[in-house]
This record gives C-alpha cells, structure tokens and sequence, in this order.
C-alpha cells in the first residue's frame, strides 16, 4: 500500500519542514510515502475558495484511492484505532491512502463528501502543526502494527 498526503498551502516554518522531513522519513520505512502541497487561493470568498483548493486537490488523488480528510466534524480515534484502520485497510488490498488536509476554510461539501472524515482534535490546531501531528499519528500506527515500543 502507498500513503500519500495532501495539504493546502506551503510549510512555511523551518520547524516544521524538519518535523515533516523526520516522520516522512520513518513512515518510508514500513511503505512508500508521498507528500504533496497545492497551492491555497487568495482573495476570494470563502465558498470560491475552498472550491478552488478542493479541485487542486482532486487532482492528485489517484482513480481507485481510499480517501480521508482531516475535517473537524469527522470521527475521532485513538492511536491504536488509527493503526487498526491503516491496517485494515492494508489487508483488504488497498492500493493507495490519502490523506488531506484542508486549506483555512476547510473542504467543500461536495469534496468533503468523497471521503472519510477524520479528527484529530476537537481542539483548533494551526494547518501547519495538523501536518505535524497527522505524520506523526501515521508514524505511531505504523509502530502499533509491528509491534515496537514507539507508541508507549
């Protein structure tokens, strides 16, 4: 199975480019992983916007893919939920995950309607630290599933 990941808008902070750089490395580990950034739209009405990231979006998400959206009206798991769900998704012959985190105004309805949503928090995170903490849940599942004392 492929992991792919996509977000709105660049990694601005050095910090986080490292974090990323770190996990994106140990998840490439256990399987192939691809990052990917669309551009975010400005100056436009909320609705214009989000319509516009979401087509920039669908655009890298390969015919086939299981999808999942980082929205925060999606289901909450815990860790070894989440390693449960890549797993099974792994076993069932799943040929490509992706996850996707949404630009400022989130997804529209009928992007948001093509996956699975998933929360990480019903607390507010910036974008950039979602990026963080959605490789490094990733990271932690990935070390459930085989057994590897990260996760403790």
């Amino acid at each position: 199975m492929k992991l792919r990941v996509l977000w709105v808008g660049k990694s601005k902070e050095d910090w986080v480019r490292e974090a990323l750089a770190d996990y994106a490395g140990r998840i490439r580990r256990y399987c192939p992983l691809e990052l990917c950034e669309v551009r975010d739209e400005k100056g436009a009405e909320a609705e214009v916007m989000r319509r516009r990231e979401c087509e920039r979006l669908e655009k890298q998400i390969p015919a086939g893919a299981t999808l999942v959206l980082l929205d925060e009206r999606g289901r909450q798991m815990d860790s070894p939920e989440l390693a449960a769900f890549i797993g099974a998704q792994r076993d069932a012959g799943t040929g490509e995950l992706v996850f996707a985190v949404g630009g400022a105004y989130g997804f529209s309805e009928e992007f948001r309607s093509r996956g699975r949503l998933l929360s990480l928090s019903r607390m507010t995170f910036t974008h950039q630290m979602v990026r963080v903490f959605l490789l490094e849940q990733l990271y932690r599942g990935f070390s459930i599933l085989n057994n590897e004392p990260y996760h403790h």
